[in-house]
């Protein structure tokens, strides 16, 4: 469990829940409290951890929206009550990035280097030459927000480097001094908005999916070039191309980063959609704003929306172009077969004519020309090789010996 209380300037790390009442309570400059859950946490005491919940926020979570929350094979989704919005979000998990960055083709170590790279952690396997590695699982996670007034609750299932990457550049970025200018992407950092830290739990929700999101966009270039070998290999016309099955998974791993990215997009469109609907409420002129709703919120969610939809667009083109790989491929096989064909046929048109001429010289009549004639085996060559001139020239006058 990890909580953090946010304040108009500063956010202050916490060590209970009680001591997050607290500050709620008891800060005049408080704004709200994220507590981060893992989901064994949760299911340990699901009563017990509920009450908690309820006694921090003034609500209760729904027993259906905690057994989702707990449930490890739920997908993207939304859900909102009177007292707080639910929005299950699937992540990456740590194994995919690192598998898809072993499946990156890698140039020979030299004698003697050393098997970890300079921050200590293992270095991409190495491939022999021509070796075409499989497509890498997609592997995901879900990771459950549940947004009050005052109170962010996340619950994911197992670790989350990119939650306590947040988590710690939020702290960073609060203890340091202000820039003058918003800071750069560092390594493997998530680019967070600006140094203001969030004012309000669905800015600070917002700003976690980001960064989920941005994971997401790191795997196009790998796979971009995993999918290029792929088509490379389908369209090598010096070597036969056998591994179906692997392209089939490589389909099958785009197809369901497909249905992620979509249903990634359908839940925070239900969540704006929510979002669009509270900030206006009737009366007998028509709709009215609601004073206090912060327009970067709609921002930032069409951001996110957006780098999903980039993610999507991607996963399909892939897709084509891999379909587009095999098309070609079958495209290239049919005209190979065509020229192999076509080679055969003339080579049989050609003989015909000479199997003809010695099939009548082989029939049992005394009495045949050239037969006894001592110079008939000479003349039927003649006539064999005349024929085989005469055919060549009609089928190049007619452009049929043309590669």
């Amino acid at each position: 469990m990890e909580l953090l209380g946010f304040s108009a300037s500063q956010v202050h790390p916490l060590a209970s829940l009680a001591e997050a009442g607290s500050f709620l309570s008891g800060n005049a400059a408080a704004l709200f409290v994220w507590a981060d859950f893992s989901t064994e946490e949760v299911t340990a005491a699901p009563d017990a951890w509920r009450e908690n919940v309820r006694q921090l926020a003034g609500a209760a979570i729904l027993d259906l929206h905690l057994a989702d929350a707990t449930n490890a094979a739920h997908p993207s989704y939304f859900d909102t009550t009177n007292a707080y919005d639910m929005v299950i979000f699937r992540k990456l998990t740590f194994e995919t990035s690192r598998a898809i960055a072993e499946a990156e083709p890698q140039e020979p170590a030299p004698a003697g280097a050393p098997k970890t790279s300079g921050d200590g952690t293992a270095r991409a396997r190495r491939y022999p030459p021509g070796f075409l590695p499989a497509l890498a699982r997609i592997d995901t996670q879900p990771v459950t927000f549940f947004v009050f007034d005052t109170l962010l609750v996340t619950v994911r299932n197992g670790p989350s480097r990119t939650v306590d990457q947040v988590r710690q550049r939020l702290l960073e970025l609060c203890q340091a001094p202000r820039p003058q200018t918003a800071p750069a992407r560092g390594n493997g950092q998530p680019l967070l908005h600006g140094v203001r830290p969030p004012n309000r739990p669905e800015d600070l929700m917002l700003r976690l999916l980001n960064a989920m999101v941005d994971r997401y966009l790191e795997l196009r270039a790998p796979l971009t070039r995993q999918l290029d070998r792929w088509q490379r290999a389908l369209l090598n016309s010096r070597r036969s191309f056998s591994s179906w099955e692997g392209l089939l998974d490589a389909r099958i791993q785009l197809r369901k980063l497909e249905h992620l990215s979509e249903e990634q997009r359908d839940a925070l469109q239900e969540f704006r959609d929510s979002l669009l609907d509270n900030r206006y409420s009737s009366d007998q002129h028509g709709p009215v704003a609601i004073p206090g709703r912060d327009e970067v919120l709609l921002v930032r969610i069409n951001d996110v929306m957006e780098h999903i939809q980039r993610v999507l667009a991607h996963a399909r083109r892939l897709e084509d172009s891999i379909e587009s790989a095999v098309q070609i491929h079958f495209s290239a096989v049919a005209h190979r077969t065509n020229r192999t064909m076509r080679m055969l046929t003339l080579i049989t048109a050609l003989f015909m004519p000479l199997t003809l001429i010695t099939g009548i010289f082989g029939m049992n009549f005394e009495r045949m020309p050239w037969l006894q004639a001592p110079d008939g085996f000479w003349w039927s060559m003649g006539l064999m090789g005349a024929v085989v001139v005469v055919l060549g020239a009609l089928w190049a006058v007619a452009r049929q010996l043309e590669r």
